[in-house]
């Protein structure tokens, strides 16, 4: 994922995040850990929180690669054509299901048109603690499979799970338009129509080795357009409730080089959880540069499974 680096246009390469220069052997017993904390919060009641698990004080993440200089996302060209706005929503009429008079908004990372709008993607815009640009291109697997790709079918596989259980499920885009939406507006996306829980989808482009999901949750931030204090804690529920769905779902541990083992990850660098003012987590599915956990992403069974514990997540935080 590149939800807030500059990453290059062609082919997408992505360094990796969080201390790689640990040693495999050192994180073995803590990746173990973090499964162990998973297993015994993901109990067979959905409507059973999962148990707290660390909280992480500061961000954890890959370095960005030097921003490519770039106009002032001010300019009227600056950004994408806006989707229309979506109006505030109580669920679909007549709706059925435990999750009728819910809004879920559902945010696929990236766009596969944005390798051809560099320009337009790499204009910065105000994410409420400085500026960072409005999109990148995203990861890929070595064989050329996109996280853009994959986020949209996994995004759509988890729209229909979460219709039959009666929720309104709206996408910040479905590869509708020719690049973006800007990450400040995803987040004006969910804002606008007031929901109940909003998720945005990736997969990581770390080194071969690093394997596993991780969750990122908001820090508390207050600077400039950015105000997540009404925000942090219901989305560390909501994160906590994924993640430990997630694991049972798909069987994938928690990653084993960001979140110290836990699977979770606290950030206040990105646009997209900076600007929300409602519930709303990231997840990185896996990583995309390392061949087993790619021969997963690439396996349309998997990210069935992977759709079904987002799916299983959000219903247990609604549900509750």
């Amino acid at each position: 994922m590149s939800y807030d680096e500059n990453w290059p246009p062609t082919p997408p390469r992505r360094s990796g995040r969080g201390n790689l220069t640990i040693a495999i052997a050192a994180l073995v017993p803590t990746a173990l850990a973090g499964w162990l904390v998973w297993e015994s919060m993901s109990g067979p009641d959905e409507n059973e929180p999962p148990k707290a698990l660390p909280s992480r004080s500061a961000a954890v993440g890959k370095p960005a690669p030097p921003a490519t200089p770039s106009p002032s996302a001010s300019s009227t060209t600056a950004s994408p054509s806006p989707s229309p706005s979506p109006s505030p929503s109580k669920g679909k009429p007549g709706a059925s299901g435990p999750l009728a008079g819910r809004v879920v908004v559902v945010d696929p990372g990236h766009n596969p048109g944005n390798f051809q709008h560099t320009s337009e993607i790499n204009k910065l815009v105000d994410i409420g603690t400085n500026r960072k640009e409005c999109d990148t291109t995203g990861t890929s697997t070595n064989a050329g499979y996109t996280e853009a790709e994959f986020s949209l079918d996994v995004s759509q596989r988890l729209r229909t799970l979460l219709e039959k259980q009666g929720a309104t499920v709206k996408f910040t885009h479905t590869d509708d338009r020719p690049f973006g939406p800007c990450v400040d507006e995803r987040a004006r996306i969910g804002n606008k129509a007031g929901a109940d829980a909003v998720i945005s989808i990736h997969a990581d482009g770390s080194a071969t080795g690093n394997r596993g999901f991780h969750v990122i949750l908001p820090a508390l931030v207050k600077a400039g357009a950015a105000d997540t204090a009404k925000i942090v804690g219901p989305s560390r529920d909501l994160g906590e409730r994924i993640a430990g769905k997630f694991v049972r779902a798909t069987g994938s541990a928690p990653s084993n080089y960001v979140g110290d083992g836990t699977g979770l990850d606290v950030r206040e660098d990105l646009g997209g959880l900076n600007l929300s003012t409602v519930p709303k987590v990231f997840i990185e599915c896996g990583n995309m540069r390392d061949p087993k956990d790619a021969a997963l992403l690439t396996s349309s069974n998997w990210r069935q499974k992977a759709a079904q514990g987002m799916a299983d997540g959000i219903s247990s935080y609604l549900d509750r």
